[in-house]
């Protein structure tokens, strides 16, 4: 990006401005000049180095994430077409529908309290770039997170949209390419500003989920805990309600959720009721930041599962 660039060498230049001011202060005659003057030169150097260096260690880390693309041709069967309907409905639709269906243009580093730049979800119909891309190339994108220019999807990187199973991931192509052309074309939409490129460079983002190169298959769909427990291995849920879904904690870059051992006081249909609904049993509005919405558009079956791995869930 020109503006971090231009940021980094400004960055650059004043550090040597500060270097040499340095340097001619050691020289003065004058011990107040020679002392004060280079200690705070030298100091407003580091000062400005510091910031350099974790912006170029971010600049360089935004290039080192890579995966192999798959050999992979999907066949648009109508089975695979209508699984991929209810994946997207369920959970792609949360991040990438604003106007029209996949047409993306949402900006979701809005919903980060530290103003890291824009992290926008990309189109997924053919008006987008996947129109370019292979199969395999956008098998990659999903479990991995590398696009078809080998370009790091930051934030599709933090979420857990890379352990859907094979078998799912292939259905959410089958659908894709079934889809007709709708909006503009987003481009590559991970902009770090020069403070996200820090914190980047700092290790002070969260650190990418791993590159997996290996085979998931999920279990049979059922109303049954081992199926809730494939749900929740890709839905997001963990970002904000904790790794263990006890429950968020200070610090995370999601919003803080509550633990959902809460669950197992409710009941199925209360429970199914909540995500279809957006109101809990007392008569609460789940925030706007939860998505239920999409979630709430599994059948019947899913949220059975969903609720039968929470609803068996230890207390915290």
């Amino acid at each position: 990006m020109l503006v971090n660039a231009i940021v980094l060498a400004m960055l650059i230049a004043i550090a040597v401005l500060l270097a040499v001011t340095a340097a001619r202060s050691w020289r003065s005659k004058n011990r107040l000049v020679k002392w004060g003057g280079t200690a705070l030169a030298a100091v407003l150097t580091v000062a400005v180095l510091l910031p350099g260096a974790l912006m170029a260690a971010g600049m360089a880390k935004l290039n080192t994430r890579s995966a192999p693309v798959p050999n992979l041709a999907v066949a648009r069967t109508p089975e695979r077409i209508a699984r991929g309907r209810a994946v997207v409905a369920s959970f792609c639709d949360g991040c990438h529908t604003r106007t029209g269906p996949l047409t993306g243009g949402v900006d979701l580093a809005k919903d980060i309290p530290i103003p890291l730049g824009s992290l926008v979800s990309a189109n997924l119909t053919p008006a987008g770039r996947l129109r370019r891309w292979s199969d395999g190339e956008l098998f990659r994108a999903i479990r991995n997170s590398v696009d078809a220019d080998g370009n790091w999807l930051i934030l599709m990187s933090y979420t857990n949209v890379g352990k859907l199973s094979d078998d799912d991931i292939q259905a959410l192509i089958a659908y894709l390419r079934s889809q007709p052309a709708a909006g503009e074309d987003t481009g590559y939409t991970d902009r770090l500003n020069p403070l996200g490129l820090i914190m980047l460079g700092g290790g002070l983002l969260p650190s990418a989920k791993p590159v997996f190169t290996g085979t998931i298959t999920a279990p049979p769909k059922g109303a049954t805990v081992q199926y809730g427990e494939y749900i929740l291995s890709y839905q997001d849920c963990r970002e904000c309600h904790g790794a263990d879904l006890n429950g968020g904690v200070q610090g995370q870059l999601a919003p803080l959720g509550p633990g959902l051992s809460l669950v197992k006081e409710w009941s199925l249909a209360q429970f199914i009721a909540t995500m279809r609904t957006g109101v809990d049993p007392d008569g609460h509005k789940l925030g706007k930041q939860m998505p239920w919405e999409p979630i709430g558009k599994m059948d019947d079956e899913e949220l059975g599962a969903m609720y039968a791995y929470l609803a068996q869930m230890p207390d915290p």
